[in-house]
Formats: structure tokens, C-alpha cells, sequence
């Protein structure tokens, strides 16, 4: 119990990028979740919430709970956690609120029990918090936030991660203040995709790679297309198509649903054309009459911060 307390930054995620379902995702600078973790040497995981989304103090029924609760059956110690969380991403917003608590608790506990999980490990970890959130382990939320940048989960069995280069892009996002639930929205897809579809969304998965490792913004905004999820998860968000559309005439390289939606994320080459990309959002929304929150930010090249009592950055 040489490290006792720590401070976890803990990074909202865009997953999917548009037409890499279930295995592209890009961690974002803003917002992020803070969360105090304690290790206590008694075999407990409590839970306080310091905002006001009344999510379970329930380990056994929290993400973050479920993670600390796994990390601690890895060790033959008698210890818990406490743990205080800030959310500062909404939950349901799609933009990896269930990842950030997952990643953090899983960044925390390998922190504070000396660093004992490898990277894959952590990933593993904390796919028992998006578990419990979403009914299924998924890693692009939580690869990302993790680990940072953009990652590409070639495979969950067995698990295969990389990270992806990508060219310094800002991002903007609009959180529309509707709810769709990451399971429902999981419900709704198609359980067969025409070939033609899959060939389709196949070289826009390629391009997209492609795009990010040689720098090219014109091949990343032409492979921002998805023809199996976008055009039935869409139905699920006022606004869509018209908020797309505007976004690109503004001069965005393309975007599309963050994660399950309903967030919308557009890519901008430029902190002007993303500023104006924010504004476009906030006008369609407000003629619309639906309340939303924009953030323009940038890629997160670092991941979870893991911050000691004394501010030194160790993560």
C-alpha cells in the first residue's frame, strides 16, 4: 500500500468513427470525468457520487464498482477502494461516459496496487464495467480512453489492439439533451448486411486507416461514411441529417453519431472551421428547441491521467 491515494482524469471518447463499428475510437481532450480513489486495507469498494446523476453506490451495480471489484480478486491482499466521482460526461450522452468510469477505476486500481496489469490487461479490466453498462464487452471506448489518440480493437477474442496515427484534428461535438440508451440503440441494427453494404463500408474502414497513417485529410472526409448503423440509428436523433449536412457545408471533413448516439461529432482540419462547425450545431438545435451542450476540442493524445496527491502526473 506504498501509493495510497490518487487523482484520475478520465477523457470522453468518440467511438466508432462513423464506419469502424465496434472497433474505431478517438479520445477527446474535453470533457473529462475526475474521480479520487483511495486503496483502503479492507476488502470493500465504496462509491460517492460528487455530481448529480444519482448513478448506483451499489458496487456489484456501478461501473466503476465492477471494475475495482475485478481488479481486487487479481490480488491475495486484504483491500478496497473508496472512490469519489465527479461525471462531468453525461451519462447516455455517447461520448464513453461508462468507458471513462471503467478506464479510470481500471487505471486507479493498476496505479494504486503498483502498476500490476500491462495494457491488455487493462483493457480487459475495464470491459467488465462497459459489460455491465451496455450488456456486451466493447473496447472502443475504452482502448481510447486508455491509451489515448485514436485506436483500432482488430479483434475482442483474442484481444488486439493498436494505436492509429492520426494528423492534429480539432473536433466538435453536440450533445442534444435526448436520451438513447447504448442497449437499445444495439437492439435496433440489423443481424444481416448485404454484401454490397459490407464491400462498401469495408473500403471506407480502409480509406479512413489509410487517411490517418499518410496525413490525408481529403481520403479522411471521403471515408466518414456508413451504410449499415448511421442510416437506422439516425431515426433515434432530432436533428441528424440536417446538423450533418450544414456541419459539411461549413467546411467539417465529415462526422457522423458518437458512439450510440445521440452526440453528433464532426472533424475540422482548424480551430476556426470548428468553432463555426460549433455554431452551426447550436443554431439547428436551438430553431429545433431542443436543449444541447457543444464542446470543440481536439484529439487526447494521452489517455487516462493518473495525477498522485502531490500533482505529479504518473500516468
Amino acid at each position: 500500500m506504498k501509493n495510497k491515494s490518487c487523482i484520475v482524469h478520465c477523457p470522453g471518447t468518440v467511438a466508432n468513427l462513423v464506419c469502424g463499428f465496434d472497433i474505431l475510437g478517438l479520445a477527446l481532450e474535453a470533457p473529462f470525468d475526475v474521480m479520487h480513489v483511495t486503496l483502503i486495507s479492507e476488502p470493500v469498494v465504496r462509491i460517492k457520487n460528487v455530481d448529480d446523476y444519482n448513478l448506483p453506490t451499489d458496487p456489484e451495480k456501478n461501473v466503476a464498482g465492477v471494475v475495482f471489484l475485478e481488479a481486487m480478486k487479481k490480488t491475495n491482499g486484504n483491500i478496497g477502494f473508496e472512490v469519489a466521482i465527479e461525471k462531468k460526461i453525461k451519462p447516455g450522452s455517447g461520448i464513453g461516459s461508462s468507458a471513462a468510469s471503467a478506464a479510470g477505476a481500471a487505471a486507479a486500481a493498476n496505479y494504486l496496487l503498483g502498476n500490476i496489469f500491462d495494457n491488455d490487461e487493462l483493457i480487459q479490466l475495464a470491459m467488465h464495467g462497459e459489460k455491465l453498462a451496455a450488456g456486451v464487452k466493447h473496447a472502443d471506448n475504452i482502448a481510447p480512453c486508455l491509451l489515448g489518440g485514436v485506436t483500432l480493437i482488430r479483434s475482442i477474442h483474442p484481444l488486439d489492439v493498436m494505436s492509429i496515427p492520426s494528423p492534429h484534428l480539432y473536433v466538435t461535438v453536440v450533445h442534444p439533451q435526448v436520451e438513447v440508451k447504448t442497449s437499445d440503440a444495439r437492439q435496433i441494427l440489423r443481424t444481416q448486411v448485404p454484401l454490397k453494404d459490407a464491400i462498401k463500408q469495408w473500403g471506407n474502414i480502409a480509406g479512413l486507416i489509410t487517411g490517418f497513417f499518410k496525413n490525408d485529410l481529403d481520403l479522411i472526409g471521403r471515408s466518414l461514411e456508413d451504410v449499415i448503423v448511421e442510416p437506422i440509428r439516425s431515426i433515434l436523433i432530432p436533428g441528424f441529417d440536417e446538423v450533418k449536412q450544414k456541419c459539411k457545408d461549413a467546411g467539417a471533413l465529415g462526422g457522423g453519431i458518437s458512439g450510440s448516439g445521440p452526440s453528433i461529432f464532426m472533424l475540422s482540419a482548424d480551430k476556426e472551421t470548428a468553432e463555426n462547425i460549433g455554431k452551426v450545431m447550436h443554431q439547428v438545435y436551438e430553431q429545433i428547441g431542443i436543449t444541447h451542450h457543444v464542446y470543440v476540442t481536439t484529439i487526447n493524445k494521452h489517455g487516462v491521467k493518473v495525477i498522485n496527491t502531490d500533482e505529479s502526473v504518473v500516468m
